[in-house]
């Protein structure tokens, strides 16, 4: 962000936002793979963990993250901890790609569009906002198609990602693609406006620190990330269970997910069936995976955009 007044930080150009975007939600996703399989897994038991008489006590893959990664590892093997990573690959670099270019172009709208300045916490809010908007219903179908490879069992619903594609198609039609849409559209308007306001405040203050875990730059991007991550997650849990539903609701690695009419109805079904707690299952491993995935994110944004700019005056100079 430019100081008040002063002149626009140089920010790249378009393609190397869009470029530098891409390379950091591929880095990003790759890395913390396993942990969202694993978080899935949590997100869709459909159990409460009070209930001394429920299925958890005879499900020992059901017991935490440690139980479920030991499970995976041993019914479905290693390579079952990056299940739904193709789609969960292209998700993420259009999403990170979508994202920084959309908050780009609504930052320099509001600093040169409007009568007057908003605040700087409300042009993070505002382009923050607008950016998750924008890349979720974009990357949607990609989102669902990773969420039900990631609820495959060792018996999957769906042999490739063209078969899924079509399968869907043929079953639920174009609004199977966006089964859940309305919680992640909830989730990820204060889940985004929430971490650029954190991230945008912080990094002003943290930003030339040099940690003993970490750049200034990348903390701040943990700290928003957790902090937005922890009250939107009940939606990201009902946006998962949504995303199962239909014709191939019963066979996933939870095939008694319950039906879910809508966002409020699922809300209050998992407070009926499964408490307070129900509603942030998975929370624990969520927020271990968003540290190192924002952190990613951030930092390989940063480092390939300034050395695409830094190369770019390279061969300036040199003409």
């Amino acid at each position: 962000m430019s100081p008040r007044g002063g002149h626009l930080k140089d920010e790249g150009s378009r393609l190397q936002v869009v470029s530098a975007g891409a390379i950091a939600g591929l880095v990003s996703r790759f890395v913390v793979a396993p942990l969202d399989v694993v978080k899935i897994r949590l997100q869709l038991q459909p159990y409460s963990l009070s209930d001394p008489l429920n299925p958890l006590r005879d499900a020992p893959a059901y017991r935490g993250t440690i139980a479920t990664i030991r499970h995976i590892l041993r019914h479905e093997g290693f390579t079952a901890l990056w299940k739904g990573n193709v789609p969960a690959e292209m998700m993420y670099v259009a999403y990170a790609a979508t994202q920084f270019t959309t908050y780009r172009s609504v930052t320099l709208l509001l600093q040169n569009a409007l009568p007057s300045r908003l605040p700087d916490w409300g042009e993070s809010f505002v382009a923050g906002a607008a950016s998750g908007a924008a890349a979720t219903t974009i990357t949607y179908p990609l989102d669902l198609l990773r969420t039900r490879f990631a609820a495959q069992g060792s018996r999957p619903v769906y042999t490739s990602l063209t078969s899924a594609v079509l399968s869907i198609k043929k079953d639920e039609g174009f609004k199977g693609f966006f089964r859940g849409l309305s919680p992640a559209i909830a989730q990820i308007v204060p889940y985004m406006g929430i971490f650029f306001v954190a991230y945008e405040r912080l990094r002003e203050s943290l930003g030339h620190l040099d940690l003993p875990w970490g750049s200034g730059v990348a903390t701040a991007g943990v700290i928003g990330s957790v902090m937005a991550k922890t009250v939107v997650f009940p939606l990201d849990l009902v946006r998962k269970r949504i995303q199962i539903q239909g014709p191939t609701r019963s066979k996933y690695i939870y095939n008694d997910v319950p039906e879910y009419s809508g966002t409020v109805r699922a809300l209050r079904s998992i407070l009926q069936r499964e408490g307070f707690r129900g509603l942030y299952k998975g929370l624990p491993i969520s927020l271990i995976k968003a540290a190192p995935a924002s952190a990613v994110t951030i930092w390989t944004y940063e480092r390939s955009l300034n050395f695409m700019m830094s190369m770019d005056k390279r061969e300036a100079t040199e003409l």
